[in-house]
């Protein structure tokens, strides 16, 4: 019964997460209005500043909470969490009355499925080179559909899902429309933003392996270590606040120093634009597997520095756990370069009926970089066990070698790095300023 309740609780907190994490991106986004210069500039910043609270907030529970978690006291923890959970929704309830809301646009996997199940009924009939003879869709239709998105090449088997054959021309009326049998184009070219978007996103998640690492295999690490400073014991899973640390410090640095230099730099080259978001992703790919081979490299020190003789404790290395202090730093350097990145990355290229689905692959991303995690583990575990050898990653850390699965983590990030640049090269995006027309300012209501 307790195993039953405990699992039903994790259950339950993974779907608080996924409901309130991607929605709530989209939902600060959506109080900054792009076509205001001002609030245009103010959008740009809250990602990095919603993934710094978000950061920040986790700060008392990776040292705090770590310490008396450390001694026991788990209980204590759990109240703690319930509290804080209950504060962060009294504070979002406050704030009700002056958040700017906007009509919805629906589920956005219906709106994505009608295109799919539309195209794939005309199949056979001949896409035509014409794109004017495309259903374009009433101005009701519009209206709750977001601002309208002009015609795209490529993909052009899902055009026909915009093409009117006999059957529509027979119900004209907005009303009569077969939803799943014709779709406005700028619901087409929706579908096509997000299938641009996907080879971007996949790219994402082996990063989100070497994140994962920091909360599993960097704690493991950690307590084979020297984690005495004095007569004070630093708990492992407390040296995730240098990587909170190095969020904090990394994002002012990006946007007070790093950007605008960039920017001045590109001027005078006679280029407006500063440091671009894809850009800005494989810099931090590059950060991650210098990560990694500084991960590397200190279980190779900590190796060469632990008892040989002791089969059984694991925090035999003379080794300090300071030392880990680089490699938690890098990752928090990545993360700013990364996640802040493709957080507004996603939301700028999401169309605007699929907002909060581009913020959801950002956590999905992170979801599946722990499911491949735990796959990788388990084939390196497989492959690297022989009859005089017990596997990379034993219980005691000491007859293994750590150290090769960091390195072997950094070279798959090398290639991930490489297939990224490919496919940021063919990425060609959603351009604001000529795909879509104005927002009306009707289609805006606050609350």
């Amino acid at each position: 019964m307790v195993i039953s309740l405990f699992y039903i609780t994790l259950y339950m907190i993974a779907l608080g997460y996924g409901g309130y994490q991607p929605n709530i991106a989209t939902f600060g986004a959506d109080q900054f209005d792009e076509r205001n210069p001002r609030e245009k500039q103010s959008k740009q910043a809250f990602f990095s500043y919603f993934y710094l609270a978000l950061n920040l907030g986790s700060l008392f529970s990776n040292t705090v909470l770590d310490y008396f978690e450390d001694e026991g006291m788990w209980a204590l923890g759990f109240w703690a969490s319930a509290a804080s959970a209950f504060a962060g929704l009294v504070l979002f309830l406050g704030g009700t009355a002056k958040y700017r809301h906007f009509r919805s646009n629906g589920n956005p996997i219906t709106r994505f499925s009608q295109v799919i199940v539309a195209a794939s009924k005309k199949w056979r009939v001949e896409t035509p080179e014409n794109e004017g003879v495309l259903y374009e869709g009433s101005d009701e239709s519009s209206k709750t559909a977001g601002r309208k998105m002009l015609h795209t090449h490529g993909f052009k088997f899902l055009d026909k899902a915009a093409l009117i054959t006999s059957k529509e021309i027979d119900n004209e009326k907005e009303s009569n429309r077969n939803t799943w049998r014709l779709c406005p184009i700028s619901q087409v070219e929706e579908v096509k933003c997000i299938l641009r978007l996907l080879p971007i996103w996949l790219c994402t998640i082996v990063y989100s392996v070497v994140f994962t690492q920091m909360a599993s295999i960097f704690v493991e690490q950690g307590d084979a270590m020297k984690t005495t400073i004095g007569n004070f014991r630093v708990p492992a899973a407390s040296m995730s606040s240098f990587d909170i640390m190095s969020v904090a410090v990394m994002i002012f640095l990006y946007r007070r120093v790093l950007d605008p230099l960039v920017k001045k730099f590109k001027k005078i080259k006679g280029e407006a634009q500063g440091i671009t978001l894809l850009q800005r992703m494989g810099f931090g790919l590059v950060v991650a597997v210098m990560a990694m081979l500084s991960a590397g490299l200190v279980e190779c020190y900590r190796l060469k520095y632990a008892k040989k003789d002791c089969t059984q404790c694991q925090g035999s290395s003379s080794l300090s756990i300071l030392w880990q202090i680089p490699q938690y730093s890098l990752i928090g350097a990545s993360e700013v370069f990364i996640y802040v990145g493709q957080l507004e990355f996603f939301n700028e290229q999401a169309p605007d009926g699929l907002k909060s689905f581009g913020s959801a692959l950002c956590m999905t991303s992170i979801s599946l970089g722990n499911y491949v995690s735990s796959l990788l583990v388990s084939v390196v575990m497989k492959f690297s066990t022989t009859d005089n050898m017990s596997g990379w990653i034993t219980g005691n850390l000491n007859n293994g070698h750590l150290d090769r699965f960091y390195f072997l983590l950094a070279g798959l990030t090398i290639l991930d790095l490489v297939a990224y640049i490919a496919c940021a090269k063919w990425y060609n995006g959603i351009k604001h300023g000529e795909m879509i027309q104005e927002v009306k300012e009707e289609d805006k209501s606050e609350v």
